[in-house]
């Protein structure tokens, strides 16, 4: 099984916000994978599908960013074989850029350091640039409309190639 986590926050308040790439990402590939977010388990809201015989969980955490570590440490719990991968925003990539590491640091990242403080480094990660806006406070760019969604219409779409071409 390969669990597939978007980080974000859950509520419409956070729709579109750079801090939900994670989420977008995960939606995006569910669509891809015609399924839906059917269920809650774990902390998280969950939906399932198969791609090249593999069985994939894709999952967007209940708990807001800051503590996806407590969702993501349940799903490792239930699935203890599973590969997880982690989909998440980073202002320290340049908008639109992506990068895949097999494991490492949380870096500045909120909702990593939480799933590492659970589970620890050994956790694929997707991370999708945002850049800054350098003239806001780091939380107030972060829960910030996105103003290119047509940049990052095509970075969630790379992503989730990205996503599709890890997973075979």
């Amino acid at each position: 099984m390969i669990i597939i986590v978007g980080l974000g926050n859950i509520g419409r308040e956070y729709e579109n916000t750079y801090h939900n790439l994670g989420f977008m990402v995960v939606d995006n590939l569910a669509k891809k994978l015609s399924t839906t977010f059917s269920t809650e388990k774990d902390k998280a809201l969950v939906a399932k599908s198969f791609y090249n015989g593999q069985s994939i969980l894709l999952a967007k955490p209940t708990t807001y960013m800051n503590n996806s570590g407590q969702s993501v440490a349940l799903l490792k719990k239930r699935y203890k074989d599973a590969r997880i991968i982690v989909v998440v925003d980073d202002i320290d990539l340049p908008a639109g850029k992506l990068r895949f590491r097999e494991k490492g640091s949380s870096g500045t990242h909120n909702g990593l350091r939480s799933i590492v403080s659970y589970i620890g480094e050994d956790f694929e990660r997707l991370r999708v640039g945002t850049g800054r806006d350098a003239s806001l406070d780091l939380a107030d760019f972060v829960l910030s409309k996105i103003n290119d969604i047509n940049l990052f219409n095509n970075t969630i779409e790379e992503a989730t190639k990205l996503l599709l071409e890890k997973i075979c």
